[in-house]
């Protein structure tokens, strides 16, 4: 989901002095690996990892967070319905015990928006409980909670061109992105992404631009 997300290419994740952490080694999987197999064993890495820390570090919202949307991708790449059906009542949890985190609504966002996407309303609805109303929802708030930060923006414009390319929110969403500030490499990778999107938009080819932005979403190379 999150299609997403969360969340992004160009990053230089590890060196030959230090590991990867498993932020790094799930956003190389989402946005830069080329091959599902790598992609899938790098998700894998990312989950295991994280779940060592909530070993001895049950609370840890940020491995809390990279375990749910590494659960998520791996159900998306595999069609796994039962590791969805997790991701979602893992992203409804700590929405409910961090409700003013932004990533968390992003994250929530992309995994109702993908699945319906993917699925179709009625069948995302009754087989894993996804609703793009609840997607939109969450999309909005992450834009709210995460101020004037392009990744919120830019991922909520790419979500939701991507569900329908003729959203009237899309554009506006898209140009925030672009006044955006960039204090992470997921905010400077997503506003690159933006950037590839709005030309269309301006242009009015909103179907080249939902196109695009389907490449551009976590794992959308695998579509």
């Amino acid at each position: 989901m999150f299609k997403h997300i969360m969340m992004f290419a160009g990053l230089t994740l590890a060196t030959p002095t230090f590991a990867a952490t498993p932020r790094e080694t799930l956003t190389n999987a989402a946005f830069s690996t080329r091959d599902r197999a790598s992609a899938l064993a790098q998700i894998g890495a990312a989950e295991r990892s994280a779940a060592s820390i909530l070993a001895a570090s049950p609370g840890d919202r940020e491995a809390q967070l990279i375990r749910a949307m590494a659960i998520g991708y791996q159900s998306k790449l595999t069609s796994n319905r039962n590791g969805a059906i997790a991701a979602r009542k893992s992203f409804e949890a700590l929405s409910k015990s961090n409700p003013r985190d932004p990533e968390i609504q992003a994250a929530l966002a992309g995994w109702h928006l993908g699945a319906v996407k993917k699925l179709g309303g009625f069948v995302a609805r009754a087989g894993l409980g996804a609703s793009k109303a609840t997607g939109l929802a969450a999309s909005k708030r992450a834009v709210a909670l995460g101020g004037n930060r392009a990744l919120f923006s830019g991922l909520a414009s790419l979500q939701r061109l991507d569900v329908d390319p003729n959203d009237a929110e899309v554009l506006p969403l898209a140009e925030l992105a672009l006044r955006g500030t960039t204090p992470t490499p997921l905010d400077s990778i997503m506003k690159r992404s933006v950037s590839a999107v709005i030309v269309h938009l301006r242009a009015g080819d909103r179907l080249k631009a939902q196109k695009i932005a389907q490449q551009l979403l976590p794992l959308g190379r695998f579509n």
